[in-house]
């Protein structure tokens, strides 16, 4: 309930973890499942959830005990088809299990799923006992139970995230037994409510706010308070629609267990714009402040400073400054945001991009100490930020170490404050932008990095790292990678002391550790199974990684077979419950096409201004194209073209020329 993710198993430890070998792998998840949870192991079981099913499988084993079926057409295994919990069951209307993971309490197993809705299955039969819709009953498209649920004290907590549509989060309490609800709590406040002077009174952005909540909460029983933490504003890019502080978005809240009060917030970012989520869980933790143990909450901001927060009272522990931040008067921005003092981000930082570098044609922006003006601004056009990711990937805590660990990937992105206010998207369609994975250890004593270093993180739009981190008595940190790997590190150093291949790239759950028969067990869920580990065991490693994309290459992203490049694209974002447009004129459509060689490329101009499109290399040019003209290039020599605006010289494409004709 605390979210620490460290056990006091120690049978385990720095001296032997070089023993551990696969003890079992899972049969295949049904229906060429994956699995990103924590998996929850519970006398002598071992709960996941992957596609449409839950499964409860022998810790020791891995072999199935009952699976759990959200499907409509498919009833749980071992239930009886009189079951009066199915007979007044909506079936049809329960979805997909989240990613985050379960919760066990008086028996049963309680799972958020995608629709909004809350279940309860008995956990040594996975019959259906009950059914709770958290959200509208005609469920939104994006309402989602994102956060593993918690259970404390007969109750059931879990929040609901928005996926950035047009609803208010909200945080619920149900009854374990019944499923009905206790109470529940709107992360935006509605007029009369405390926080809604934070909110414009000349629309009713309040109604569709955001505050979603996309992690689990933490209890402390002892006080009697639940705690959660909240996601940004909506809609994400258009603060001049909403300005003020915007409560209670991106903030930690503090509510009475039983009724749901709320007795103190605190507010990482105000007025966001930048989709700056609290994305990890809240830690519950005892901080040493001045040679006393304090009760505290931690949170990590999606910049990657650490927060360290007063349980009871909310005020932070550890001495936090208002700094004053750029502004951007179209954006209605804040004058000043909240910094630990002497804190360090786990990630990049905007002096480390000026070093590396962004491609020719862009500028670097930054959220708090951009000389330009920060994104997302609809001029200038060509600013590249770094993304606030320091989430999706939960922390642990080590009251051994008395270090957090985090992990997160510092990269760039391309945020533009489109005409649409309801329009979000972060491109990344600028050429040789890299990812750089961040595994650290921040000491809780000073805020700073005690140790830090390179992670592999995938490629691609959002290359975040996914699987939670677990750290052990022993004296080890466990992660797994989006390449496959499993790793066991020296927690006080950083130092890998062990490392397993699955050979399953891509898709990875986090780790956890359990005693079964005198044994300490580490099971993790990577693709399609799931893989458990003890000192002994006779698996062995495949050695072999997936083929992975490598950072050398500059552009990535679909390739199109077509002769014909248009100068402006139609872009779609998915936003709540619908489908919204953005008529780019410095993207190119599409952006990698295909040709065999000797054909001619036709670029058109189907923008508003007047563009020359020239190649990097100098070897040709479009001439100057007023809307509507067209011009026609020859492509003679195999190989990766690229070619940019010469007005717009951010705006960047490719022609990749094959040898062979291309089949059309």
């Amino acid at each position: 309930m605390s979210n620490t993710r460290h056990s006091a198993l120690a049978k385990v430890d720095k001296n032997n973890v070089r023993q551990l070998g696969g003890a079992w792998v899972s049969e295949r998840f049904d229906d060429g499942s994956v699995s990103l949870v924590t998996p929850v192991a519970k006398d002598g079981v071992l709960f996941v959830t992957a596609g449409r099913k839950v499964y409860a499988l022998n810790a020791i084993t891995g072999v199935r005990i009952w699976t759990f079926s959200t499907a409509p057409d498919i009833r749980p295994e071992r239930v009886d088809e009189t079951s009066e919990a199915l007979k007044n069951s909506t079936i049809t209307e329960i979805s997909v299990p989240n990613r985050r993971g379960i919760a066990i309490g008086q028996g049963l197993v309680f799972v958020g799923l995608h629709d909004g809705r809350v279940i309860a299955l008995n956990k040594d039969t996975g019959e259906l006992v009950w059914s709770q819709q958290t959200g509208v009953d005609q469920p939104k498209k994006e309402q989602v139970v994102s956060g593993a649920p918690i259970y404390s004290r007969g109750l059931v907590f879990v929040g609901l995230s928005n996926g950035d549509a047009r609803l208010r989060g909200r945080v619920t309490a149900m009854d374990a037994a019944t499923g009905k609800i206790a109470w529940q709590l709107f992360t935006v406040p509605a007029p009369g409510e405390t926080g809604h002077e934070t909110w414009p009174s000349f629309n009713d952005a309040w109604k569709f706010g955001g505050g979603g909540v996309w992690t689990n909460a933490a209890v402390d029983e002892d006080l009697g308070m639940v705690y959660f933490a909240t996601g940004n504003a909506v809609p994400p890019f258009a603060g001049d629609w909403r300005p003020g502080s915007n409560l209670y978005t991106c903030s930690v809240l503090a509510l009475e267990i039983k009724t749901g009060k709320l007795r103190w917030y605190y507010q990482l970012v105000r007025h966001d714009v930048f989709d700056a989520d609290v994305g990890t869980p809240v830690i519950l933790h005892d901080a040493q402040i001045e040679g006393q143990l304090r009760k505290a909450v931690a949170i990590l901001r999606a910049d990657g400073h650490l927060f360290q927060l007063d349980r009871v009272t909310g005020h932070p522990l550890r001495a936090v400054e208002e700094r004053a931040v750029p502004q951007l008067a179209s954006q209605k921005t804040v004058p000043t945001q909240p910094f630990p003092v002497g804190a360090e981000s786990i990630l990049m930082d905007c002096d480390d991009w000026k070093k590396e570098g962004v491609p020719a044609g862009f500028v670097l922006g930054c959220m708090w100490t951009s000389a330009a003006a920060p994104p997302p601004s609809k001029d200038p056009q060509n600013v590249l930020a770094p993304f606030p990711s320091a989430r999706v990937s939960p922390m642990a805590y080590s009251p051994e170490t008395r270090y957090f660990y985090a992990q997160a990937t510092s990269f760039l992105t391309w945020p533009r404050r489109s005409p649409d206010p309801y329009y979000f998207d972060f491109d990344r369609s600028a050429p040789g932008l890299r990812e750089h994975g961040e595994l650290a250890a921040i000491d809780s004593r000073t805020g700073r990095i005690a140790w830090k270093r390179r992670v592999y993180a995938p490629k691609g739009a959002f290359p975040f790292l996914r699987g939670g981190l677990l750290t052990t008595s022993g004296g080890l940190l466990f992660r797994s990678a989006p390449d496959g790997t499993i790793e066991a590190s020296d927690a006080q150093s950083g130092r890998i002391l062990w490392t397993f291949q699955t050979g399953m790239a891509g898709a990875y759950g986090s780790p956890v550790t359990y005693e079964a028969d005198g044994e300490q067990y580490v099971a993790v869920p990577m693709g399609p199974s799931v893989w458990a580990f003890k000192l002994g065991g006779e698996l062995q490693t495949t050695n072999t990684a997936a083929a992975l994309p490598k950072q050398e290459e500059a552009f990535f992203g679909p390739v199109i077979d077509t002769a014909d490049v248009e100068t402006t694209s139609l872009k779609r974002s998915s936003f709540g419950s619908g489908t919204r447009y953005f008529v780019d004129e410095f993207a190119f459509h599409p952006y990698r096409s295909r040709v065999e060689k000797g054909a001619k490329v036709r670029f058109v101009n189907n923008g508003k201004m007047e563009h020359e499109i020239v190649a990097l290399d100098g070897s040709w040019s479009t001439g100057r194209l007023r809307p509507t003209q067209e011009s026609w290039i020859s492509f003679r020599s195999p190989g990766e073209h690229t070619y940019i605006c010469k007005d717009h010289p951010w705006s960047y494409g490719q022609v990749i020329v094959t040898e062979e004709q291309v089949d059309q």
